[in-house]
């Protein structure tokens, strides 16, 4: 063989071996990046929806209730919306729980929005037919336990 073919069939297995080992990382991050973890780092965002008119001084009211609550990190409350957005510690409070007892003691309807399956996929940034999906679910499908 002559010495510019060894050197493209070198530089070829180089790209290629680089580029294999680069894809292996990035299967390898996007797993462990989604593999759900709930410690005493992890927070979390739940949404309320109040069934009724709120003016700015129930938004004020329940966003000080909400902080009272154990647990909770921030709040934020729209009275035109009439919804509540808030993020918490799910090792020390559960969102069910807050909303049945705000409904409770502050005499709202209220209830938690939970997104549907669609809603949540057509959230995800990795599509299901792409190709990174498809090295996701391969190496997801490899190291399951």
């Amino acid at each position: 063989m002559q010495p510019r073919k060894k050197q493209i069939k070198k530089i070829a297995l180089i790209s290629l071996s680089t580029f294999l080992v680069l894809v292996l990382t990035l299967a390898i991050h996007i797993y462990m990046v989604t593999r759900p973890k709930v410690d005493a780092s992890t927070i979390v965002m739940a949404r309320a929806d109040f069934h009724q008119n709120m003016q700015a001084a129930d938004a004020e009211k329940v966003t000080a209730w909400l902080y009272a609550q154990q647990g909770v990190t921030h709040v934020l409350c729209n009275p035109a919306t009439r919804i509540a957005v808030f993020t918490f510690y799910p090792v020390k409070a559960d969102a069910n729980a807050i909303i049945r007892k705000m409904g409770t003691e502050l005499n709202y309807n209220v209830s938690r929005n939970m997104p549907t399956q669609e809603e949540m996929q057509g959230g995800c940034p990795v599509k299901p037919n792409s190709y990174t999906a498809r090295v996701y679910g391969y190496f997801k499908n490899i190291f399951k336990s």
